[in-house]
């Protein structure tokens, strides 16, 4: 037989290497007696929940941006899968749902198998905090796509609501009031800028800020809701939540508000987490470009009714989530924007 010069491996994609990986997923302790198929097949197949009458899927995909980039070269990367399943449970429960599985996307240049199971570790922690189940997934080694050593990440999150249930913001009335729940810190968003901040100076990563350094403020991972809120939902009529990501409370709370009516937002009747002081320091953000950009402080913004106020404030607190009433929705004029600051 002729000499063989061309292998796969010598290109850049080592198939044992993933075939590797997938064996050590599979030994992520997951139960959930709804799951019909092991890792590693060609689809996820998963049994719907018994109870409902109407059920309604909500599906949602992200990704968690460049926070990667951070993560990678201060090589923290410890809770960074929780960050994508925040993104993508977040999201759904925007709708009442209730997550009932996950799948991720892991593709790189370079398949190295600690940072590979680091990341997917931490995505199957994330979905223990959401109570949803890791179903399975895809990593693909893509030599010439990426950089040596980079890697992208992005999921996918499928959940479950009664349809009489389902919050579409059409329910959001004149006088209602607007709860922002704290975010744990910039979440997922922002992270281009915050990247520039620190190209030019501006931040300094190894700053302590208390007892932490400013790097590690910046890498705590997006905080899940979902536990609260849907709680919450057994307490009180909810009829309008907004995940607070890209965008900012600017873009996001007006995504779920009918047209006639505008979000009014106080924005200084809540306590910013403490990475905010660092970086609106010396006023280089405006005002604008802050609230557009990052969160601000505010993860998840739920529109009440008022007659429900007290029940949902003493609730979240005695829940231990950090909550503050931050807003009304009053009728909006011809020329008024769909959400004012003050």
């Amino acid at each position: 037989m002729p000499k063989t010069k061309y292998t796969y491996d010598k290109s850049g994609v080592n198939i044992d290497s993933g075939n590797k990986l997938v064996k050590k997923i599979k030994k992520l302790n997951i139960k959930d007696k709804n799951i019909l198929s092991s890792i590693g097949g060609f689809g996820s197949l998963y049994s719907l929940p018994s109870g409902y009458k109407n059920p309604i899927l909500v599906s949602g995909t992200d990704g968690v941006g460049t926070k990667l980039n951070l993560g990678t070269n201060f090589r923290m990367l410890d809770n960074i899968g929780i960050d994508l399943v925040a993104m993508c449970v977040n999201d759904i429960l925007c709708h009442g749902a209730k997550p009932l599985f996950f799948l991720d996307y892991f593709a790189t240049s370079n398949l190295m198998q600690d940072n590979a199971f680091k990341v997917i570790k931490s995505i199957h922690e994330g979905c223990n905090i959401a109570k949803c189940s890791l179903v399975g997934g895809e990593t693909a080694e893509m030599p010439g796509m990426y950089k040596k050593n980079d890697f992208d990440i992005a999921g996918f999150s499928v959940g479950i609501v009664e349809k009489k249930h389902l919050i579409t913001g059409a329910n959001i009335k004149q006088g209602n009031l607007i709860i922002g729940l704290q975010s744990s810190g910039i979440h997922s968003n922002g992270f281009s800028l915050i990247r520039k901040l620190i190209a030019d100076k501006v931040l300094d990563p190894k700053k302590k800020i208390g007892s932490k350094t400013l790097i590690s403020l910046l890498m705590t991972p997006t905080k899940i809701y979902v536990e609260t809120i849907l709680k919450l939902l057994e307490k009180i009529k909810i009829n309008g939540i907004a995940h607070i990501t890209g965008g900012g409370i600017v873009e996001n709370v007006p995504r779920i508000l009918p047209k006639k009516f505008k979000a009014i937002i106080e924005t200084e009747s809540w306590l910013k987490p403490k990475v905010y002081n660092e970086i609106f320091k010396d006023n280089l953000i405006a005002i604008n470009e802050r609230f557009k950009v990052f969160n601000c402080g505010i993860g998840m913004a739920i529109i009440i009714d008022k007659k429900y106020i007290k029940t949902a404030m003493s609730f979240l607190k005695n829940n231990n989530e950090k909550c503050f009433l931050i807003g009304e929705i009053r009728k909006r004029n011809k020329y008024d924007k769909a959400i004012e600051l003050k």
